[in-house]
């Protein structure tokens, strides 16, 4: 396959998040293009914006999709819908053309969780894997930082995002992100025990994405974990710029005898860090308020790149 070629790649779902990743791609994917829009609401903005753009669109959903030209020529699908949609899009899509790749915006985690910089080298040659969350992209990493200096047993993360940042996507997936982060902050950032709690502020102006990270690990060189936490943090910023360290890590040693009780976990000593993010988005079609919008289609791009590039240099 030439090495310049571009493949082809289709967005279900024409709201916030599916045109914001469409504009990252048209700007800056180096081997993807945007083949086609596919919205269900024929008025939406976001196929207004991409007929504008010159990419072909639909407004009758994967349906629509499969019966256009383009499909036979697509390599990826990005799915921006929600989790119950996704696994009736996957069933659909699949049936049409078993080769073709999904990248899961949703909480429905049909294929492996997948954080870029923690384990997408893992999952290049899957053909459906899911972004977890908004609050799994930005915490994770954190928690995989701490994780390859100590063993963690309990991890907990707090993301807090713009109630306005929160479409009704996200407000009807809050059981999902929930549970999808919890088992994605065992599974990928290898927790023992992982917990996830969201908050929506309906702060004005707006605030933009913080998230807060509990790690309770066995005791460790701090300086190790710091540094280990700055190097993931600058790894995360290669593909979501606006993300950052507030302040310098803190550590707590929880001694033998004044341990925490953990439910699910029971009494715990050892070494808590504690972590403090802000996630501020690019403003590409969302507010830079919309840091949890933002990392995303960031995160999810990136993973699509990495899987292209491999493709082509197969």
């Amino acid at each position: 396959m030439p090495a310049d070629r571009k493949l082809k790649a289709a967005i279900i779902g024409s709201g916030n998040i599916g045109t914001d990743l469409m504009i990252k791609i048209l700007r800056n994917a180096k081997h993807l293009e945007i083949s086609v829009m596919v919205g269900i609401d024929p008025a939406s903005d976001g196929l207004a914006r991409a007929q504008r753009m010159g990419v072909a669109t639909t407004h009758e959903g994967v349906e629509g999709l499969v019966r256009m030209d383009q499909f036979k020529d697509i390599d990826f699908v990005f799915d921006a819908t929600s989790a119950g949609a996704h696994v009736k899009n996957d069933a659909f899509l699949r049936s049409a053309k078993p080769s073709i790749r999904l990248i899961d915006l949703t909480p429905a985690a049909i294929g492996p969780y997948c954080v870029p910089v923690v384990n997408l080298e893992e999952h290049v040659a899957k053909l459906n894997v899911n972004m977890v969350t908004c609050g799994g992209q930005a915490t994770i990493p954190m928690v995989a930082a701490v994780s390859r200096v100590a063993k963690v047993h309990y991890a907990e993360i707090i993301a807090s995002i713009a109630s306005k940042s929160a479409g009704p996507g996200t407000r009807a997936n809050i059981d999902e992100f929930t549970e999808t982060t919890s088992k994605a902050i065992e599974t990928v950032g290898g927790a023992s025990r992982g917990k996830a709690i969201i908050v929506m502020n309906p702060a004005e102006p707006p605030l933009m994405m913080r998230d807060t990270v509990f790690v309770l690990s066995d005791t460790a060189d701090t300086k190790a974990i710091e540094a280990s936490v700055e190097e993931m943090a600058q790894a995360v910023q290669a593909y979501v710029p606006g993300y950052r360290l507030k302040q310098a890590v803190q550590f707590d040693v929880i001694p033998a005898d004044a341990p925490l009780n953990i439910p699910g976990l029971g009494k715990f000593s050892g070494l808590k860090t504690s972590i403090f993010l802000e996630v501020e988005g690019a403003a590409h079609y969302l507010p830079a308020y919309a840091g949890n919008l933002d990392i995303m289609t960031s995160a999810a791009l990136a993973t699509a790149e990495r899987m292209s590039q491999s493709l082509i240099n197969a």
